[in-house]
């Protein structure tokens, strides 16, 4: 949260914009409907603007990362969810009622794997999302019990993406599996957004990006091998520039820049 002189800038995950709410998250303790906006007015006295964690992630890249200069953008952040912001012709993409860009709730595996907090199945966030990697990290395990690996010596209860990353970087073939699957589910979910607004270029945000070419290599195969002819090679596969521990701050503060 970023403080000037005229407001509060927030973002939230399931943040409305236009309502100054947070309804609903699937991946918050909160319950229902919480005008969060409104509790922060009353208790600073200055007005306040909301919106989604991503959608601030995304106004921010676009004032201070790597979407500078970018008038079409779509900008995905991964960690215990999948958040996205849509920019098309220099305008972030909210809806008829604030909730636009929930990119990862979409079905990219029609009765795939189920969603701890929606119920849905198949969504792009069971996988892609540092918590996914877990899932799949353990279906794998489950799935070659025969082969030896060292994601075996980190108790079931404890194991968790970065733990991934570090197996992966040591050669475990398992680790490495986790990142080619999670980077093929990404990869053909990212052409079908591709093929929908057409963007110059896809900003990704978040740890699981640590592990680099890791996961980028599959995701930007995948999502090549998936688009129509007159989509391939044209859209740019790019981290962001912005520092995990900065981003929240700068994403707010750009919201309230927006805003004025």
């Amino acid at each position: 949260m970023a403080q000037s002189t005229a407001l509060f800038g927030v973002g939230a995950p399931n943040g409305n914009y236009y309502q100054g709410t947070v309804e609903y998250a699937p991946n918050l303790p909160w319950k229902g409907v919480i005008p969060l906006a409104s509790l922060i007015s009353k208790r600073f006295g200055l007005p306040t603007s909301l919106t989604n964690d991503a959608n601030a992630a995304a106004v921010g890249e676009m004032m201070y990362g790597a979407a500078r200069g970018m008038r079409d953008f779509i900008m995905i952040t991964l960690g215990t969810g999948v958040g996205s912001g849509i920019v098309a012709n220099g305008q972030l993409i909210y809806g008829h009622d604030g909730f636009a860009g929930e990119l990862g709730h979409t079905i990219i595996l029609p009765e795939g794997r189920l969603h701890w907090g929606t119920g849905a199945r198949g969504s792009l966030e069971a996988y892609a999302s540092a918590t996914g990697i877990r899932l799949t990290a353990l279906e794998l395990l489950d799935k070659h019990q025969s082969k030896t690996s060292l994601l075996r010596n980190i108790p079931v209860e404890q194991l968790e993406s970065h733990h991934v990353f570090e197996c992966a970087q040591e050669g475990d073939e398992i680790a490495i599996e986790v990142f080619e699957y999670t980077g093929k589910v990404l990869g053909m979910a990212l052409a079908n957004f591709v093929m929908f607004s057409s963007p110059e270029a896809i900003v990704l945000f978040g740890g699981p990006t640590k592990a680099g070419e890791l996961i980028m290599k599959p995701v930007r195969q995948h999502m090549e091998e998936n688009l129509l002819p007159i989509f391939r090679n044209k859209v740019k596969l790019v981290f962001s520039l912005l520092k995990e521990s900065d981003a929240a701050i700068l994403g707010a503060s750009a919201l309230v820049w927006e805003k004025k």
